[in-house]
């Protein structure tokens, strides 16, 4: 009988030490996944900052490449008022545009009109209000007509500029 107390405890013996070691194990397991969890949210955060520089970047790069745009929209804004009409007011909102202005004439903004459509950088004029302009010396019409902006690409031989739709 004494033996079998003694394979008893012995056995006891062994599966606590058993059962100690693997507690033991659980608890480096659980003290690494906590590490790693922090690393994970690490991880996390530094991905949410790569997406908000990502989207910074892109923003800065679609500013810089519509940098010349503007010197060119408005260099072919120049060019394309006739003689006689006088611009009050340019306000650009996306890709369209809205021009105000006194011309002497009706016929001179139509003329204004056609230079646009003409252009390279502005296109699809219309006219909006036209009326007689009261408190001008000379007289003359006050309008207000809008029109797009568009891209512009160079034809092949890099010669000629060509009308593309603006994005």
């Amino acid at each position: 009988m004494a033996a079998g107390i003694m394979v008893a405890l012995g056995g006891k013996l062994v599966y606590t030490g058993w059962i100690d070691a693997q507690t033991a194990k659980n608890d480096v397991l659980k003290k690494e996944i906590g590490k790693l969890d922090v690393q994970i949210a690490d991880i996390m955060d530094l991905q949410g900052r790569r997406q908000r520089l990502v989207a910074r970047m892109e923003i800065i790069e679609k500013l810089q490449s519509s940098r010349p745009k503007i010197v060119h929209l408005f260099d072919d804004l120049v060019k394309a008022v006739p003689e006689g009409v006088y611009l009050t007011s340019v306000k650009q909102t996306g890709t369209k545009l809205e021009l105000r202005g006194v011309a002497q004439s009706s016929t001179r903004v139509s003329t204004f009109m056609r230079n646009i459509d003409a252009s390279n950088w502005i296109s699809n004029p219309q006219l909006e209000v036209v009326e007689s302009a009261r408190e001008t010396p000379n007289g003359g019409s006050s309008f207000t007509l809008t029109a797009n902006t568009v891209g512009v690409d160079l034809d092949s031989d890099g010669s000629k500029p060509k009308k593309v739709a603006a994005k």
